[in-house]
């Protein structure tokens, strides 16, 4: 029996007092028709993408306009239109077969171009040859006979810029990436960008949103700074789930922990919306607070053991993202649920294993599709 319990904003739309929904997970269960959005960018969102294609979701993917870094970055200066660099690794991912010969030559580089992949390059001449971006992408879906769609969440041309947590201000997201220490807050310019419609109607049509995994200022927030993106959020029947990282890898959330990287998310348009928080420990067992959530029934309800790392742990430029049980506890009082699952690929530490990964977004779906058909039967 798995237990997932309704969070105050799910709460708050059903007019209904919070009570935990229980679903047997049968051999049976199936998420299949289900709808998901990816929110991200960057090597996080095709994890997530892969993850619930696994599971016979419709899955589509919303993905960040702000890159101005390597190939995408060339580009994005020479033609004046939006980066392509993050939609080709969704589209990729999306593929019917993400191995095939013509899914991995868009990845493919010239390194006597710029160090340009095949994918940008195509993206960029057919949106010069069909008139725009969109029918660009369209007809790479096509090409690659995508299992799911791709959206920027806005065909302008933004600029991310933000201020560090010493107070120095940076523009661009190659500067904030390689900051010296963590970012305080990021801001697009212009700060009111039209969001691309079928990104917005994707997720109000969405049963389950996916935040990340993946750079949270650089690839998942600028997302939620286009106006709208949130709006979406909050008409829609989805629950809302953050992947916090595995391991810092950038600077731009160098040294933060587990509830730094949560209130970050709600500052920057999430409070009041995010229902789950998904945070890593190789310990399997989870401590059972007023909105702590265990999908795998536990024998006892014996707690965690702290856990915080230091950067002591740190191994070169890589360090896993702090928490134990008192960063658990400031991550419940602001309202999402906790979930604590060993997470980590055995061959790539730092990334997502895709299979456990499925595992845990199948069993927030079917507590999805349980609270729905309770609704429905109340209705009747």
């Amino acid at each position: 029996m798995e237990t997932i319990v309704d969070s105050p904003r799910q709460t708050e739309r059903s007019g209904q007092p919070a009570a935990s929904t229980q679903a047997t997970h049968q051999p049976s269960a199936s998420v299949e028709g289900m709808n998901a959005v990816v929110i991200g960018g960057g090597t996080g969102a095709p994890v997530s993408i892969k993850a619930l294609l696994r599971l016979g979701v419709n899955t589509s993917a919303v993905v960040a306009m702000a890159d101005d870094g390597g190939s995408s970055g060339l580009l994005r200066e020479s033609t004046g239109t939006v980066p392509p660099g993050d939609i080709r690794k969704c589209l990729v991912a999306m593929a019917a077969d993400p191995a095939s010969p013509l899914a991995r030559a868009f990845g493919f580089r010239f390194d006597y171009l710029y160090n340009h992949t095949l994918g940008n390059l195509l993206l960029m001449a057919l949106a010069n040859t069909t008139g725009t971006f969109a029918e660009a992408i369209s007809v790479c879906e096509g090409l690659l006979e995508a299992r799911g769609r791709v959206y920027p969440s806005t065909l302008e041309s933004v600029v991310l810029s933000g201020k560090t947590r010493d107070n120095r201000y940076l523009s661009g997201q190659k500067n904030i990436c390689a900051s010296e220490t963590a970012m305080e807050a990021v801001y697009l310019s212009p700060s009111d960008p039209e969001a691309y419609e079928p990104a917005l109607a994707a997720i109000r049509e969405a049963d389950l949103v996916v935040l990340g995994p993946g750079s949270l200022f650089t690839s998942i927030i600028p997302n939620l700074l286009v106006p709208g993106v949130t709006d979406a959020i909050h008409a829609s029947r989805a629950r809302s789930v953050f992947l916090c990282s595995l391991a810092d890898m950038q600077g731009e959330t160098w040294g933060l922990n587990a509830a730094e990287h949560v209130e970050a998310l709600l500052d920057h348009g999430m409070r009041d919306l995010l229902d789950v928080v998904v945070v890593h420990r190789k310990e399997t067992s989870v401590r059972r607070g007023s909105a702590t959530v265990s999908f795998a029934a536990l024998d006892t309800d014996t707690p965690a053991k702290a856990s915080c790392l230091s950067s002591a742990a740190s191994i070169g430029s890589i360090r896993p993202v702090s928490y134990n049980e008192e960063l658990a506890a400031r991550i419940e009082k602001q309202g999402p649920m906790l979930l604590v699952r060993d997470l980590v690929d055995p061959i790539r530490p730092t990334w997502h294993d895709i299979e456990e990964l499925s595992e845990l977004l199948k069993g927030v779906l079917l507590a999805c599709h349980s609270r729905q058909k309770s609704k429905t039967n109340s209705l009747g």
